[in-house]
């Protein structure tokens, strides 16, 4: 019965078509001919009154083929070819809901997956207690400690509070195996739960966290609508001029009116209007599997024409993580001392450095000492009162007037260093650098020999940081020391096009927007990037862009073939019906077999191939939220 109400046309054909047959049977010809034509004459009308909204939309429109079938087949009697038309018309519709609905299979469980139940431990609570309160996803708040059942999807942005568990993030990752996190990890909201009951703490509401930014963006994807009008316009007046000269010509030639009608019942337009938008639909679902969530179909469209990419440095081509490369000590101190007290002081940094130096004492298994005191400040250093010892951590400015014994270490392009005084004296420096990202060579590579005409690095930091990254990932353009404006400005300006622009950070936004196309890596990036750019990468891997290029352009491919295969045969069945020997009737349903053929076709743009490029080693850690900032 839904199917029914859905596609009352379909419905109502049906039932005409099986009166007019009855009435054929029962000798009532005449009856029959004429409730077949004011029906059909009615579909007409309503037909064309649509016609006329869409050309003055500036839209040419496809229908002009089958209106026109329907008026010949009419004129010469085949009434019962015109309902054919009619149901093949009406029946386009629900062909393409229903490869609508496969090809969006990927978006649309993105949202199912939604979470929309918390289970709220009171304070006094623990896992085994009933001290357990349902509200819904929207309603939890920063600081609630969570139950997250057996199978369960985390409900917000949170830390683990048990000591480990095992979640399944593919829906936000692409990544097939389980994650493993231990207590203090940050788990997105989205992570499906493994086998066990765990907690954890919100660190964020739900309408601020990783998925429900994710249902967004995935929202706007499934309500756009694909470039399906600019490719049936490239289309539509050629086609139809040519359906029109054939029928034409055989109706000339053969002086026998009902050869015109035969010939453009072949020639309806359902591959043109229906099987492009299936192809975009099937490569929006596709991308999202991947990890990408490509925000329209014209954007699709888009990225399978770029022909320049520019990309930013920190986060983007480097991994966006300082990591300690070396530590100079004095004769006073030793390595593993130095690191560990200038860890234990960078607890209560949010300094960029800070990560990379608390990672470095992690890793060598020291403990870190809580500070009595902490001090920042601001852009010089940080001090802090650890035990008994002051110890400072900053620039070389800084830390030389408080510790005048302290000395210069050299850097090599690419790295900064963090020195140390404690109790006054200089104890060492830390150095650290931002590595280009392992797979960023690769992917630059990828991107050059699959029609990328000009590769160049757009960053703000300085010309030798940015140059040393460029050496390493094979990019030879690099701008640097650019402000966000002038970022934007260079990306317009910037030829070939369409320019393809990939960037993380909130200083990123305004030069995704201005790109034709913008990729913001948001696993790590801001709000801001995701909302500026028309494509979002939800795993930390810089080889999604390629994959992103690779399913545009056999997206793209797959439609325009879906397009020309409908065209190809239909004009193919024009011309035999030149001759006579495919009756009207016999012809209206072989049309149907070509709509059928091209729709299948299109569906291929589920199951297209990605760049090939292996994914770093480090692509199974859990991203942070769209939301943090370094």
């Amino acid at each position: 019965m839904r199917a029914l109400t859905r596609y009352p046309v379909i419905t109502m054909t049906a039932i005409v078509a099986v009166v007019v047959l009855a009435l054929g049977i029962a000798g009532l010809a005449e009856t029959s001919r004429w409730f077949a034509t004011i029906y059909v004459s009615l579909i007409i009308v309503w037909t064309l009154v649509g016609m006329v909204r869409d050309m003055l939309r500036g839209h040419f429109g496809l229908d002009v083929l089958a209106v026109i079938a329907m008026i010949a087949t009419l004129a010469v009697g085949e009434y019962v070819a015109s309902l054919i038309i009619v149901l093949m018309l009406s029946g386009g519709e629900a062909l393409e809901d229903y490869a609508a609905r496969r090809a969006k299979k990927e978006l649309t469980s993105l949202l199912d997956r939604a979470p929309q139940i918390a289970h709220i431990v009171d304070s006094a609570g623990t896992v085994g207690s009933d001290a357990i309160t349902d509200v819904a996803a929207d309603d939890v708040q920063v600081g609630d400690v969570l139950l997250v059942r057996p199978s369960e999807v985390v409900p917000a942005d949170a830390v683990l509070v048990t000591d480990s568990a095992s979640f399944d993030e593919s829906s936000l990752t692409g990544e097939s195996m389980p994650v493993t996190h231990i207590a203090g990890e940050e788990v997105l909201s989205g992570a499906l739960n493994g086998s066990q009951a765990v907690r954890v703490r919100a660190i964020r509401r739900s309408a601020d966290s990783q998925y429900q930014q994710i249902v967004v963006l995935v929202q706007e994807a499934q309500e756009s609508r694909a470039p399906v009008v600019r490719l049936a316009d490239r289309f539509a007046i050629p086609f139809t001029a040519v359906s029109l000269i054939i029928a034409g010509a055989a109706w000339a030639i053969s002086g026998d009116a009902s050869r015109f009608a035969e010939v453009l019942v072949l020639a309806t337009p359902c591959p043109l209007l229906i099987a492009a938008p299936v192809a975009f639909l099937g490569g929006l679902s596709r991308a999202a599997k991947a990890g990408i969530i490509i925000k329209s179909g014209a954007v699709i469209e888009q990225l399978a024409g770029v022909r320049s990419a520019a990309f930013d440095k920190t986060g983007t081509l480097t991994q966006g993580r300082p990591a300690i490369v070396a530590v100079h000590t004095t004769d006073e101190f030793d390595d593993d001392h130095v690191l560990q007290l200038a860890a234990s002081a960078e607890q209560y940094s949010s300094h960029v450095l800070a990560e990379g130096i608390r990672n470095a004492a992690s890793a060598r298994g020291l403990a870190l000492s809580t500070a009595a005191s902490a001090n920042e400040v601001a852009t010089n250093g940080l001090s802090a009162l650890i035990g008994s010892r002051t110890v400072v951590v900053g620039k070389l400015a800084y830390i030389t007037s408080l510790a005048p014994d302290t000395y210069t270490v050299d850097l090599a392009p690419g790295q900064a260093a963090a020195y140390v005084a404690v109790d006054g004296r200089f104890a060492g420096a830390l150095v650290l650098a931002d590595d280009p990202r392992p797979e960023s060579r690769a992917v630059i590579s990828w991107l050059r020999g699959h029609g990328i005409e000009r590769v160049a690095m757009l960053t703000g930091d300085a010309q030798s940081t940015a140059d040393a990254v460029a050496r390493e990932v094979g990019i030879t353009e690099v701008r640097a020391d650019l402000l966000p404006g002038e970022k934007v400005r260079l990306a317009t300006q910037m030829q070939p096009r369409p320019v393809l622009m990939v960037g993380d950070g909130v200083n990123d936004a305004p030069v995704l927007a201005a790109a034709d196309v913008g990729i913001a890596m948001g696993a790590k990036g801001a709000t801001a990037a995701g909302d500026a750019a028309d494509a979002v990468i939800l795993k930390d891997s810089l080889v999604k862009v390629a994959d992103a290029v690779a399913i545009g352009s056999h997206t793209l491919r797959v439609a325009f073939t879906a397009i020309w295969i409908g065209i190809a045969i239909s004009i193919a069945l024009m011309l035999v019906a030149t001759t006579g020997v495919i009756p009207a009737v016999v012809g209206a349903l072989v049309q149907e077999l070509v709509d059928l053929a091209t729709i299948l076709y299109a569906l291929r743009a589920l199951s297209g191939p990605t760049s090939g490029l292996d994914e770093p080693a480090h692509s199974d850690r859990a991203p942070t939220a769209l939301t943090a900032r370094r």
